[in-house]
């Protein structure tokens, strides 16, 4: 029994370069979720959340401070990092986030994850990019589309303090006004206000 679960073991040794993998891709490999929690049990692989793992050592090249963040964004397919911790990834909020805020289609299942606050939005293309930390690749709203968010999910003072910092960066970083007003129109928001009391 022992030899053939380590001879099954072996062929998990790809899915362990992965910052993590799930069961449906393990199984693929003929692997069946059993078996992955003898593994996790013995030690072998880590279990994230459910039907979530990585290996023991991951290979990940991540400041520690967003590497949970990263995991928990890579857990759920088609999504993107808002709000909150997309502010805090921009510098754009003094708040430090206490979950990870994860953006997923409105109309798709509420997957759950401890420690994550997932969002169901409409219109996930837009604005949607993706920023390396470190290593890894990660998806996540612009800084133009993440403050027009956070006026339709935070709160105006929250927003408008983002707003504020985001205008006053300048260089690569800088924010696009043109765009954060196609932005508010799409989202029939009207910010022109707030954008011409912190533009004078």
């Amino acid at each position: 029994m022992l030899k053939c679960c380590m001879s099954n073991f072996s062929k998990l040794e790809k899915l362990m370069k992965r910052p993590l993998f799930t069961s449906a891709d393990a199984k693929q490999l003929g692997i069946s979720s059993s078996l992955l929690n003898y593994y996790a049990r013995k030690g072998l692989i880590e279990r994230i959340d459910r039907g979530i793992y990585r290996g023991i050592s991951p290979s990940m090249d991540v400041d520690f401070q967003w590497e949970d963040l990263v995991l928990a964004v890579k857990s759920i397919p088609d999504s993107a990092v808002c709000l909150i911790s997309a502010l805090a990834l921009y510098d754009l909020s003094d708040e430090i986030p206490r979950l990870h805020w994860i953006a997923i289609d409105n109309y798709r299942r509420v997957p759950k994850r401890r420690g994550t606050k997932i969002v169901r939005m409409r219109n996930m293309s837009l604005g949607k990019v993706i920023i390396h930390i470190g290593s890894e690749s990660l998806p996540i709203f612009d800084r133009e589309r993440t403050i027009i968010d956070a006026f339709r999910y935070l709160g105006k003072e929250t927003a408008i303090k983002a707003l504020k910092r985001a205008t006053s960066v300048q260089g690569p970083d800088k924010i696009d006004l043109n765009k954060l007003k196609k932005y508010a129109k799409e989202f029939r928001i009207n910010i022109d206000h707030y954008i011409l009391a912190v533009t004078v």
